[in-house]
């Protein structure tokens, strides 16, 4: 599609269902057949997705194993030319997915891309001269196919992460605190490359951000950093109508401490255990170094962010017994923070980095640990289980993120630099796991007693022991 619409801008055109011609699509699609894979793990009830699909298929063409019945296309690629002729940009990164008009879906990428590349990120109106860094979006139709793909900010180093907003647009965060640079910038994927995606959030701190996640609730947002040591920390907004132009009015940035415990290191926590949580106030341009002062929790290296129903997720890359990796929530509404779980093998779960909520309720990890990785579900019940496999050995994947509909799984491998579009029998959505995936159980002490047939009745219905609990208490037939 060409980019000069007659004056009208994306966000216009887009609205009024203009689609032109589509994009030739690259790569290949299969459907694999159940065969032996280096990732193949025997998994109960392979179909449902609760506790994953069943071992997985070599890929003939070496890219990416998957379970049997699943397919992949690659629908961009690193070097191949975008709707403008120019070449798509390196390092593939984080990522988010927007409902568009006619059933599209308007992809957001990072590309993690400092000063010299060989596909740099050519945009425009760029923030820094020289910086090779910035995002790219992809529209994508019903059938998987690219209509529009287009640089949408640029002038960035080293942009990793990041997370969507609730009105539609993408905060695109750097991984560095070199050449003046380390904050976030908001993108808007259908007004691209306009003043605001140049223009930093000061006050969402100056650090080696990695990815970051709204509060829907309360428009509060939670930022990882990815450094060593890591802190968590809260961005309060002034303005917390959650609209466009809303963040750049400034806010409050915050670390996160213990609460009246004399350790500020988080490897003292152990699997399933929770701790109170205070915030700390710190100044923006010095976030890390007022966050150490004040003795903020130390994390290893944090890397993925997500919010959902509630609890707000996020993984350390390297940090446990055995350096495999941890997966936290934190629970706004009590001021907790839980180590969910805990990776004691390889074979579990290696470098957890970005995550997302599948519409089921499962939380799933692509892995960074210098290959060959893998994608990994995280069930409510702290059980993993292999869903992808990545043969290009070394190459991380990136970006999982799943199309509004629920029914194709985006995810990006960094290197070559392919965007991958997975789809097939994925488990429905369920509201009910995705609350149980988020739920906060109150201490043992105040929880109800649930009998044998109670707790039968929550899983064959698909809900909490707690909403079954409260059902019966209300006098419903059980």
């Amino acid at each position: 599609m060409n980019s000069n619409n007659g004056g009208m801008n994306r966000r216009e055109f887009l609205k009024v269902g203009g689609m032109g011609t589509l994009a030739l699509t690259l790569g290949t699609t299969g459907v694999f057949s159940l065969g032996n894979s280096p990732a193949s793990a025997a998994v109960a009830n392979p179909t449902s997705g609760f506790g994953g699909y069943g071992p997985l298929v070599a890929d003939p063409n070496g890219i990416v194993d998957l379970p049997k019945g699943f397919q992949y296309k690659i629908i961009s690629k690193t070097g191949d030319k975008m709707t403008n002729g120019d070449l798509i940009p390196g390092v593939l990164d984080g990522m988010a997915a927007f409902k568009g008009p006619k059933n599209t879906t308007v992809l957001v990428r990072n590309h993690e891309i400092s000063t010299n590349h060989q596909y740099p990120v050519n945009g425009k109106n760029p923030w820094s001269k020289g910086a090779a860094g910035g995002t790219t979006a992809l529209v994508v139709s019903p059938n998987r196919e690219v209509i529009d793909e287009y640089v949408t900010n640029s002038g960035n180093i080293r942009n990793c992460a990041g997370g969507p907003s609730t009105w539609g647009t993408w905060l695109t965060c750097e991984e560095t605190r070199n050449m003046g640079h380390g904050f976030v910038f908001e993108v808007d994927p259908l007004d691209p490359e306009n003043d605001r995606s140049k223009t930093p959030i000061r006050d969402m701190g100056y650090f080696s951000h990695e990815a970051c996640a709204v509060d829907p609730a309360t428009g509060i947002w939670y930022l990882t950093e990815d450094d060593n040591p890591s802190f968590l920390y809260r961005f309060t907004p002034h303005d917390r109508s959650q609209k466009l132009g809303s963040l750049q009015k400034g806010g409050i940035l915050e670390a996160a401490a213990f609460d009246e415990l004399p350790s500020n290191q988080a490897s003292q926590f152990s699997s399933g255990q929770k701790m109170g949580v205070v915030w700390k106030e710190v100044n923006p341009e010095r976030a890390k170094e007022d966050a150490a002062e004040l003795g903020c929790i130390r994390f290893s290296r944090l890397e993925g962010a997500w919010f959902s129903e509630g609890a707000f997720w996020f993984d350390d890359t390297n940090a446990g017994e055995t350096r495999h990796g941890r997966v936290y929530r934190y629970f706004p509404a009590t001021n907790t923070l839980e180590l969910f779980y805990e990776s004691s093998s390889s074979n579990d779960l290696r470098a957890p980095d970005n995550i997302t909520i599948t519409p089921w309720g499962d939380l799933w990890i692509a892995e960074d640990g210098s290959g060959p990785d893998r994608i990994i579900g995280l069930t409510p019940e702290g059980e993993v289980y292999p869903f992808a496999y990545n043969r290009l050995n070394g190459e991380e994947f990136a970006g999982p993120v799943f199309s509004p509909d629920g029914n194709t799984l985006y995810v990006n491998i960094q290197n070559p630099g392919l965007t991958l579009a997975i789809w097939g029998p994925f488990a429905r959505r369920n509201a009910a796991r995705k609350r149980a995936m988020n739920h906060a159980a109150p201490p043992a002490g105040f929880a109800p007693i649930v009998s044998d047939k109670l707790t039968a009745f929550a899983q064959e219905q698909g809900i909490s022991t707690l909403e079954a609990a409260a059902l019966d208490r209300h006098g419903f037939t059980i």
